[in-house]
């Protein structure tokens, strides 16, 4: 049996993951290499570009993705966070605290970021 979010847990201080979307034209595959931070069992990710981003707007087309962590692979269904929620404020605080430094406190990247979250509805809880 897995543990939901072991596999989270057993990544969570790697810098980054790949992300896969599927192309909202093409159909292909869309690869990216992204900052990410994992909450209980779930992976929020920050969009600098906002919906711009061409993987924002896959994943708004089509909300399956894969994710690459360590050397793992899951599927998940990935969503915009609402803006302006609890959510939507946890999401920018983690990825600022995993990633800021003494001289590059992220605030302007945490305050104008998009902030997406993805779940894993297979994993056994």
């Amino acid at each position: 049996m897995t543990q939901r979010g072991g596999m989270l847990a057993r990544w969570s201080d790697r810098p980054y993951l790949y992300l896969t979307t599927t192309g909202r034209r093409t159909g292909r595959p869309h690869r990216i290499e992204i900052w990410f931070a994992a909450y209980e069992g779930r992976l929020y990710l920050l969009s600098g570009g906002g919906e711009r981003s061409d993987w924002v707007r896959n994943l708004q087309a089509n909300p399956q993705v894969t994710i690459e962590l360590g050397d793992e692979t899951r599927v998940g269904v990935a969503r915009v966070v609402r803006p302006d929620t609890a959510e939507d404020r946890l999401a920018r605080e983690l990825l600022v605290a995993k990633y800021a430094t003494p001289t590059d406190t992220l605030e302007d990247w945490k305050r104008r970021s998009l902030p997406v979250a993805i779940e894993f509805p297979d994993e056994e809880s």
